[in-house]
């Protein structure tokens, strides 16, 4: 018995203590968890008849059930289970928990009911973003937006709440994440850093270069 073949990908306010809920009966899902936070994995409902249960990572066992008993955790120690709901919670995440996670079901007789795979990745969030700006020679303006922490940032660009226009953009690297704006562009000006976990921006007010502000 297999479930259909679902994605599954959260995006999760940072704070500390976060807890992300992952669904593990959707077959080759991916859920992302937070450095240090916590997940909550369903792995059946409440009312399951399934009587026994592995849950397997990287295909290890890391935990065995059968008739609610805990037979095996191989991570009691900051792990856990909910009989009630049907949920394994792993506490104090860390880069090690990123992988391959298997649940096995099997019924009285011990023979296989069904089998579904989750790919957990673990990451760490964005924690502030900087701009740094400057006049070039000719009146353009080259912006550059740099980020602490956080796995796999992502870069975006606003200006006004909007897309930058090519009317507006001389260059953009986005290997460095620095960008040129041509002569007479201002606004409010946004950097936006993010992965599947955070969503940090930094804005700053730009004028046209060699004008005075008050």
């Amino acid at each position: 018995m297999k479930a259909v073949v679902g994605l599954l990908v959260l995006l999760v306010r940072v704070s500390h203590g976060v807890e992300t809920h992952c669904d593990g009966r959707q077959d080759r899902a991916q859920c992302f968890g937070v450095l240090g936070g916590s997940i909550d994995i369903q792995l059946m409902n409440g009312t399951s008849e399934i009587h026994k249960y592995k849950y397997l990572k990287n295909s290890l066992v890391l935990l065995y059930v059968s008739d609610k008993q805990v037979l095996s955790n191989t991570i009691g120690h900051r792990s856990l289970i909910f009989h009630v709901n049907g949920t394994f919670r792993i506490n104090n995440l860390s880069s090690n928990d990123s992988g391959i996670y298997t649940l096995q079901t099997f019924d009285a007789a011990a023979r296989s009911t069904g089998e579904w795979t989750l790919q957990l990745f673990i990451q760490a969030p964005v924690s502030s973003v900087l701009l740094v700006s400057e006049c070039l020679s000719q009146g353009e303006r080259r912006v550059s937006c740099s980020s602490e922490g956080g796995d796999s940032p992502q870069y975006s660009w606003t200006l006004d709440g909007r897309t930058l226009t090519d009317a507006e953009l001389l260059s953009v690297n986005n290997e460095t994440n620095i960008i040129t704006l041509k002569q007479h562009v201002s606004g409010r000006l946004v950097c936006s850093v993010r992965n599947y976990i955070s969503n940090v921006s930094k804005e700053e007010r730009i004028s046209i270069c060699g004008e005075r502000t008050l």
